[in-house]
C-alpha cells in the first residue's frame, strides 16, 4: 500500500504543476483555456522526441520548454480579437489538431502506438529509493511552483492581470497593453505545464497520444473549480483530492461489489459531478480566493 500512495502523490504531483498553471490562465488571467492538455503535451513529446532520436535529456528539456511557450503564446495570439468563450473553442480546437498531428506523424511522434523505453528518473537507484527521490523531487517542484505563482501575482503584474480578468476596457485605458500581457502569461504559465510533463514523461517511461485526449483539459478545470478558481492552494487541495479520489474508486467498487467497467464511469462521475456541484452550490471552491488584499495565496 505505501508503494500506492507514493505513486499517487506523484501523479498529484504533476497535475498540481498543471493545475497551477490553468490557474495563473484562468483564475487570475480569465483565459478561458480549454486546450491546457496540449501544452502538456509539449513536455512529454519534448521529452519522447529527444529519447527517439537521440537528442539527450537536456535537449528534451530545452525543446519541451520552447514548444509549450511557443504554443501559450500562439493561443494568445489567436484570441487577441476574440471573447473568452470563443476563445475557449479554439484552444480547444487546437488542442484536438496537436492530438490528432501526433497520432498521425508516426515518424516523428511514434504515431497511435507513440514511444517507449524513455528512461526514468534516477536511473542509478533502485526502484524503491527511485519513486522516494521521484516523490520529493515532485512535491519540492510544487511547493516551488506555488511559491512562484504566489511572487508573480503578488505584485503589480499581478494586479493588472486581475485587472486585466474584471475591467479589461479598464486596463486598456490605463495604459495596459492587455495582448501582450496575455501573451506573458500564457508563455510563462504553459512553461510550468510543460515542466509537469517532461516529468511524466520519463516517470511512466512511455508517451501516447491517449494521454492528452481533451477530457483531461476538463479533468484539469474541475481540480482548479472544486480547489478554488483564483487561488494557488486552491489549485494544489483540488488537484490533490481528485487524483486521491480517483485512486482509491477501484476500492469502493469492490467494497460495493460492481463490476470493472463502473470504475471509468466513476471517474467521469465524479469530475462532472464535482464540477457541477461546485458551481451551482460553491463556485469559490474548497479555499476561496482573497479577495482585497495585497497577497493572493
Amino acid at each position: 500500500m505505501s508503494d500506492f500512495i507514493v505513486h499517487v502523490t506523484i501523479m498529484s504531483g504533476f497535475y498540481a504543476l498543471l493545475a497551477l498553471s490553468l490557474n495563473l490562465q484562468a483564475g487570475f488571467g480569465g483565459l478561458m483555456n480549454f486546450g491546457q492538455i496540449a501544452l502538456f503535451a509539449c513536455g512529454t513529446y519534448g521529452a519522447a522526441i529527444a529519447f527517439h532520436f537521440d537528442f539527450g535529456a537536456i535537449s528534451g528539456f530545452v525543446l519541451a520548454m520552447f514548444a509549450a511557450a511557443l504554443l501559450g503564446w500562439a493561443f494568445a495570439s489567436f484570441g487577441r480579437n476574440l471573447q473568452a468563450d470563443y476563445w475557449g473553442i479554439v484552444t480547444l480546437a487546437l488542442a484536438e489538431v496537436i492530438r490528432i498531428v501526433t497520432t498521425n506523424e508516426d515518424w516523428l511522434t511514434g504515431g497511435a502506438q507513440g514511444i517507449g523505453g524513455i528512461p526514468p528518473l534516477y536511473p542509478g537507484l533502485d526502484s524503491q529509493a527511485r519513486q522516494i527521490a521521484i516523490l520529493v523531487t515532485v512535491l519540492a517542484l510544487v511547493v516551488a511552483a506555488g511559491l512562484l505563482c504566489r511572487h508573480l501575482i503578488g505584485g503589480r503584474y499581478g494586479l493588472s492581470i486581475r485587472m486585466m480578468r474584471e475591467e479589461p476596457q479598464l486596463a486598456a485605458s490605463l495604459g495596459y497593453d492587455t495582448i501582450a500581457l496575455k501573451r506573458q502569461l500564457m508563455a510563462a504559465s504553459s512553461v510550468l505545464a510543460a515542466v509537469s510533463g517532461f516529468l511524466f514523461a520519463h516517470y511512466v517511461s512511455f508517451v501516447g497520444p491517449e494521454q492528452i485526449d481533451s477530457s483531461e483539459t476538463f479533468l484539469i478545470w474541475a481540480m482548479i473549480v472544486v480547489g478554488g478558481l483564483g487561488n494557488n492552494a486552491g489549485a494544489i487541495v483540488g488537484a490533490f483530492l481528485l487524483q486521491f479520489a480517483f485512486a482509491f474508486i477501484p476500492f469502493v467498487k469492490d467494497w460495493i461489489g460492481l463490476p470493472t467497467e463502473y470504475v471509468a464511469a466513476g471517474r467521469l462521475f465524479l469530475t462532472g459531478g464535482g464540477l457541477i456541484a461546485f458551481i451551482l452550490f460553491r463556485q469559490s471552491g474548497i479555499v476561496p480566493e482573497r479577495v482585497g488584499g495585497r497577497r493572493y495565496v
